[in-house]
């Protein structure tokens, strides 16, 4: 296996010198981009924002996005939503804004080690769950199940509307007015009939053509992160056991090689040795069979690799070893009792707090108030949505309470 290669910039790369005397211009996007693969997205050549700006200087379009997507409310409040284990029951379980930092660095160490744009899929990478619920999945689904009749809710198209238009920063437009090649990336799935509302956004879902390799590599690196960090959320809540996991081959061969390597080894630094080994092994493989599909395919341009297959794929025996991994933890964590449990709560909340609104939208906040009643609901859903598992909980004892704030 390939080894993960940690230079940030090829030994290609053309930056322009520093002059002798006075001040050095900024290097120029074409020179930030010049160690890029053909096939990678390259800012010069994105397809723009939904609205005119004026060219960034001294970083490129995706490092524009990138920034925007740091400073927006939306990606602090990820600090209080769920991962899978609720804020209040512990400091160091993960929530959404750990993960989407988590993924970010899994997934900018394939990318550069694939000479594609580190920047884009950096910025893809911290954006992709913007738009989640409070509660993690199980708010998710109430909610959805709350807007069944009014056109339902998903988490990805929450996440395009966030950036495209519920962030309030600037003065010249709604949202962050993204690149196109961000926005493509953060909208991982999408039924056909919506596919057919978001317009060019929406035509690779009706055609069957591919993002580009970066977006390609934010969603896999999803998978690999919250894969390994729920199994070491799992073992520090006690839900899950070590003896449990060795019935998962992926777990049980690293665990044992770490082992075999530190005889003395135990307790957490077990945990953390075996799943960074599981991590590592995940990359190594995603990088060297996404690069035999590169080869296999050839593209020349990102045109060509929206007309192929995936590209960014594992390897079919460490596929199927993440498969086995995928469905312990359905089976033993997020199936466990006392997630459950919680789960339960999270979906009574969601489920009152709709409820209540929708009976009397007078109990909003006025800027979620219309008097639009086909827009009401959505309006509703945006509120829920934008709610940190603590502000959801608070708002509920508000609403339901008779002594509450």
């Amino acid at each position: 296996m390939s080894e993960i290669r940690s230079d940030n910039l090829s030994e290609s790369t053309d930056i322009p010198p520093v002059p002798a005397m006075g001040v050095a211009s900024p290097p120029t996007t074409a020179a930030l981009e010049a160690h890029l693969a053909p096939y990678a997205a390259h800012s010069s050549q994105s397809r723009g924002r939904r609205h005119h700006e004026a060219p960034p200087s001294a970083r490129t379009e995706f490092q524009r996005d990138r920034d925007r997507i740091v400073h927006s409310t939306a990606f602090r409040r990820l600090e209080y939503k769920t991962q899978v284990f609720v804020n209040h029951e512990g400091d160091l379980f993960r929530t959404r804004l750990t993960h989407s930092l988590e993924v970010a660095q899994i997934a900018r160490s394939v990318a550069r080690n694939l000479r594609v744009n580190e920047d884009l899929v950096e910025a893809i990478s911290l954006a992709h769950d913007l738009g989640h619920t409070p509660f993690g999945h199980a708010g998710q689904d109430a909610l959805n199940e709350c807007m069944r009749d009014y056109g339902g809710f998903e988490h990805n198209l929450q996440s395009l509307a966030v950036v495209d238009d519920l962030e309030e920063h600037y003065g010249a437009f709604d949202g962050l007015n993204l690149c196109f090649e961000t926005r493509e990336g953060i909208l991982k799935h999408c039924s056909r009939e919506n596919a057919r509302r978001l317009g060019e956004l929406g035509e690779r879902f009706l055609e069957g053509r591919q993002p580009s390799i970066e977006a390609q590599i934010a969603n896999l690196a999803d998978e690999i992160a919250y894969n390994n960090h729920d199994v070491d959320d799992g073992l520090r809540s006690g839900l899950l056991t070590i003896d449990q996991l060795d019935e998962v081959e992926l777990w049980r061969m690293h665990c044992e090689a770490a082992r075999r390597d530190y005889p003395q080894i135990e307790g957490r630094r077990l945990v953390h040795e075996t799943v960074r080994r599981i991590i590592n092994t995940l990359i190594v493989d995603l990088i060297d069979t996404t690069t035999r599909n590169i080869a296999r395919h050839a593209p020349v341009s990102l045109e060509d690799v929206r007309r192929a297959p995936p590209l960014v794929a594992h390897s079919e025996a460490v596929a199927d070893q993440a498969v086995v991994l995928k469905r312990f933890l359905f089976k033993n964590l997020y199936r466990h009792y006392r997630v459950m449990r919680m789960a339960n709560k999270a979906r009574r909340v969601i489920a009152g707090l709709f409820d209540a609104f929708i009976d009397d939208p007078r109990l909003l906040p006025p800027n979620y108030q219309t008097a639009d009643m086909a827009k009401q609901p959505r309006l509703i859903a945006h509120y829920i949505a934008g709610m940190t598992d603590r502000y959801a909980s608070k708002e509920y004892q508000r609403l339901f309470v008779v002594d509450g704030d």
